[in-house]
């Protein structure tokens, strides 16, 4: 996501670089990159508030494949808690309605501290690039610019990832007991041992190659 905010400030910034006052118009375009970001995250939290859970297995870690992907009809939770295969509502008690949104609730939970974590991660690079002018062109064509904020963005970011990673099993007791009373739900049970095993691991390797 940095680079994509780098790439629009230089393209920005550079036709104006011999203007006076240009530290206040970066200024200005760092604070719409903000105030950008702050709208998106907010729209997808309320996306996952109000639309349908897909079940579609992207819980999956360490490039394992989803072993029930091939046949499997779409599924989703709805709001409300029904389970819906293929588009159409399975047929539920009060008390399996209750499982599906405690287990709708954990997963938008999830989501939404990656989200967070994705807000986080902008701001900080925009922060980053909160320089004079000529600094933020001499780091741009140095790299070093690049380097600061993947530096800071791993240093502040990294923790938050975690604390999805060791919500996992909790994730994973709640998925299999939903699996146990609901039949309709067993095809979309697949976070697995190695799921879990596999998260703190590709959280690091994928910040530590940035």
């Amino acid at each position: 996501m940095n680079r994509k905010y780098l790439a629009v400030l230089f393209a920005t910034l550079l036709p104006v670089a011999t203007h006076a006052g240009t530290r206040s118009e970066v200024g200005r375009d760092l604070d719409g990159s903000r105030q950008e970001v702050r709208i998106e995250m907010a729209q997808e939290r309320a996306r996952l508030d109000s639309e349908n859970l897909s079940l579609d297995g992207s819980l999956h870690f360490g490039g394992n494949e989803q072993p029930n992907s091939l046949g499997v009809p779409k599924g989703a939770i709805t709001p409300a808690g029904d389970l819906l295969v293929d588009g159409k509502p399975v047929a539920i008690g009060a008390g399996q309605r209750r499982q599906l949104l405690d287990y709708r609730a954990q997963v938008i939970a999830l989501a939404k501290r990656g989200i967070d974590a994705g807000e986080r991660a902008a701001m900080l690079a925009i922060d980053a690039t909160d320089v004079s002018l000529f600094r933020l062109i001499v780091g741009g064509v140095t790299g070093s610019l690049e380097r600061r904020v993947d530096a800071t963005v791993q240093r502040e970011i990294q923790p938050a990832v975690l604390q999805i990673c060791q919500r996992l099993p909790q994730l994973r007791d709640s998925q299999q007991a939903l699996a146990a009373s609901v039949p309709a739900f067993r095809p979309y049970a697949t976070l697995n041992d190695r799921d879990v095993a596999d998260c703190e691991h590709d959280v690091r390797s994928d910040l530590a190659a940035r």
